[in-house]
């Protein structure tokens, strides 16, 4: 099974619900299961993989790194709003969001912008 190397980093504040570490590197696999796949199993197990996406990389972080308070970082599946997320230094809007498929090396970094005051 192939799999994918990413550099990911928090900042603003979102450091805190990971380990308080800046820093991670994980590696995922490169193939995921597609979500609203039929589950026909004639069609073959690769039919049911889609390549691993931004949206599939917030769940695994939720799942494996976040160490508490998950509604700070994810609502409805995807980042809450307040949350800027770069791809290799680039908005993610620009890059398709969560359907950005991601590659071997890639910098994802998660800052969050809301501060309590």
């Amino acid at each position: 099974m192939s799999t994918i190397s990413l550099k990911i980093e928090f900042g603003g504040g979102l450091e805190l619900l990971f380990s308080n570490q800046r820093s991670h590197r994980v590696t995922i696999p490169a193939l995921v299961p597609a979500s609203g796949s039929s589950g026909d199993s004639s069609s073959g197990e690769e039919a049911a993989k889609k390549p691993a996406d931004l949206s599939y990389l917030i769940s695994w972080l939720k799942d494996h790194l976040l160490k508490e308070r998950a509604e700070l970082f994810v609502e409805n599946g995807t980042v809450r709003p307040g949350i800027l997320v770069l791809v290799n230094d680039a908005d993610w809007e620009l890059e398709g969001e969560g359907d950005y498929q991601l590659k071997d090396g890639d910098e994802i970094v998660f800052i969050s912008t809301l501060h309590g005051g």
